[in-house]
């Protein structure tokens, strides 16, 4: 899609007359044709954006310099620039900062690029994610009052004069049996050949008018003036506006030439088509649905129809009539679930999409999922089921006289070997929740499945107790570290867990720390004597501590963690396996103490007898230290929010 623009109102909130700088909020953009739909939400910009004078790409004034969202609108803070030498371009940009500081210039038209968007079963476009590249300041008339559709009527002029393609504009109706009526221009319907040639004619006569204009400056050996210049800019963008229609007539033409239906004449020789017409199709736009749901869905089926894809397809025709993708999957022939078998169903893309979906969701929520987002470095991802060749001592070289013998040295290595494990989670539903459609109930579904996995992820990954299973769970990455009592002041503790790797000789390039909500707020509210904050990029869901990146989970408890993520193997396919039961007695532990080998009384709860559900959800993932000073831990953190030393 082309080039959009969309208009607003500038309501100025603050001046600084000394860096020319002026924070405004710009009003909910609206676009250009009546009926779309633009999402403030789904701005995408790269600062600075620049600010243009009336439209002119010859005349910038400056630069947008920061921009956010608010219920209000979209928040900016724009700079203009100055000219110390009087000049014309003084001038302009003199005129242009007084107007905007006095609110002579409140109008404002944003260009856009859609980057992401859906045609809207009433008619119109909703922009749900567009770039903005340019924003331009227009001056709307003291007797206009400043209303949108005056700000369009005025940037649609500009835009036109500046050269530049519009596209058309469906106005508002008119209301009241007085108002003006706009009644179209009636004419003969001509067909795309017909089209093509007045369009061919009219082309030749601007291509004409345009050499004249050339011509005459030509002659008297001169540039071109100020209105000689308008013309010709005004001829050449009508020239390419027309250009580009004649594109379109003749693909138009070309399409209908290799889609013509052959045609048979009747005996009394009248024409007769040999394809009927038909309905013209209906375009549903489905409501893009939120990380997750789709899976959630999918999970609800099969356990409303007790684990049978027939019963479920037909239970999901009923609840997700238009969800396509989802008939689609359980329509699927897929063989059962194992639990040993990773890649079940991996031959069904749609599948593969839902389970991703889910994983997507849960990323974001678990500690493992937040290494590579934002300013967070990645940890060393490695497929399943391989062996990895570890270096655990480094070779060392020696200055050698001439003559004489090169000293050896050696390396030591260890294998690594990746197989596969899965965390597996079981969620209870009720029955009536499952049989529900609405967006509340996928919802509570997926989020009763991910909380699951979340905490025994987050539990596993750095409780220094948790020890390897061989075939079943990996370690934690604390597991074995070097652990160091809390000293109570956080300086101090940084700098002990930093000498861990500083004693190994590894460069923490890509360190990270891992705490808990409740240390890291205790850090974000720690003042000086001065009354100060000690960490003022520290916040309870994160920032920056001691120069490096922060991962917050409860599950971390009292301890403080420094992780160089670089040297974490983690092994994550994105693989989820689901299977559910009525029939089953769960004991409803977190940490079951059920064993076949050697049982013990216990109260079970039965999923028949309580008109619930088990979810059982698996999914494959594995990681590994690959260097033991890779990780260390501070233990018994407790700062508070006392002043620090």
């Amino acid at each position: 899609m082309k080039q959009q623009h969309a208009v607003s109102l500038l309501k100025v909130k603050a001046v600084n007359e000394e860096t020319r700088e002026i924070t405004g909020i710009a009003t909910t953009p609206t676009p250009d044709r009546y009926g779309d739909i633009m999402v403030p939400e789904g701005a995408e910009f790269q600062l600075p954006i620049p600010l243009l004078w009336q439209h002119d790409h010859q005349s910038p004034i400056g630069e947008v310099t920061s921009a956010k969202v608010t219920p209000e609108g979209i928040e900016i803070k724009a700079k203009l620039a100055k000219a110390d030498t009087p000049s014309q371009l003084a001038a302009r940009l003199e005129e242009a900062w007084q107007s905007i500081r006095l609110g002579l210039v409140k109008g404002l038209s944003i260009g856009f690029l859609p980057i992401e968007y859906a045609y809207i079963d009433e008619g119109g476009i909703r922009f749900t994610r567009w770039e903005w590249y340019e924003l331009s300041v227009v001056t709307v008339p003291a007797n206009a009052e400043g209303t949108i559709q005056v700000v369009k009527s005025i940037d649609e002029k500009l835009r036109a004069a500046s050269g530049h393609e519009q596209p058309e504009s469906n106005p508002k109706n008119t209301a009241g049996a007085t108002a003006k009526k706009i009644t179209p221009i009636k004419g003969t319907k001509m067909n795309i050949a017909e089209q093509i040639k007045s369009f061919e004619t009219k082309r030749a006569t601007l291509d004409a008018e345009r050499e004249a204009v050339m011509a005459k400056s030509f002659e008297e050996g001169r540039t071109l003036d100020a209105e000689e210049e308008e013309k010709y800019d005004e001829v050449s963008a009508e020239i390419k506006s027309v250009d580009a229609h004649l594109a379109r007539l003749r693909e138009l033409e070309s399409t209908k030439a290799a889609t013509a239906q052959p045609v048979n004449k009747a005996a009394n020789g009248t024409v007769i088509n040999t394809t009927e017409k038909g309905a013209p199709a209906v375009i549903h736009v489905e409501k893009p649905l939120e990380k997750g749901i789709a899976f959630a869905r999918f999970t609800k089926s099969l356990a409303a129809a007790n684990g049978s894809r027939s019963e479920a397809l037909e239970i999901a025709k009923r609840q997700y009539p238009r969800d396509a993708k989802l008939h689609h999957v359980l329509k699927s022939a897929v063989g059962a679930g194992t639990t040993t078998d990773p890649q079940w169903a991996g031959s069904l893309v749609e599948y593969q999409e839902y389970a991703e979906d889910f994983i997507e969701f849960l990323r974001p929520k678990t500690i493992v999922g937040q290494f590579g987002q934002g300013n967070i470095p990645q940890l060393r991802k490695v497929p399943f089921n391989i062996r990895i060749h570890a270096q655990t001592s480094g070779g060392s070289a020696s200055w050698v006289g001439q003559g004489k013998a090169k000293p050896l040295t050696r390396f030591d290595f260890e294998s690594v070997t990746f197989g596969f494990s899965k965390v597996a989670t079981i969620a209870v539903i009720t029955d009536e929740l499952i049989r529900f459609s609405n967006p509340a109930a996928d919802a509570m579904v997926r989020d009763q499945l991910a909380e699951a996995v979340i905490a025994r992820l987050d539990i596993d990954f750095v409780n220094p107790a948790k020890a390897a299973v061989p075939d079943v769970s990996p370690a934690s990455i604390t597991n074995g570290a070097t652990q160091i009592p809390s000293s109570g002041d956080p300086d101090t503790d940084s700098s002990n867990a930093f000498q861990v790797f500083i004693d190994a000789e590894l460069q923490p390039t890509g360190g990270v720390w891992l705490m808990s909500s409740t240390t890291a707020l205790a850090l974000s509210k720690r003042k000086n004597a001065l009354g100060q904050k000690e960490y003022p990029d520290m916040t309870m869901f994160g920032g920056v501590f001691e120069g490096l990146p922060a991962i917050v989970s409860q599950y971390v408890g009292n301890l403080l963690v420094l992780v160089n993520a670089p040297d974490i193997y983690l092994a994550d396919d994105g693989g989820v396996a689901v299977d559910m039961s009525r029939e089953a007695s769960l004991e409803m532990e977190s940490e079951p103490s059920g064993d076949s080998i050697t049982p013990t009384p216990t109260e079970m709860v039965s999923m028949f007898q309580t008109n619930s559900v088990a979810i059982r959800a698996e999914r494959w993932i594995n990681w590994k230290r690959r260097r033991t000073a890779a990780v260390a831990v501070i233990t018994g953190v407790n700062y508070g929010a006392n002043p620090g030393s």
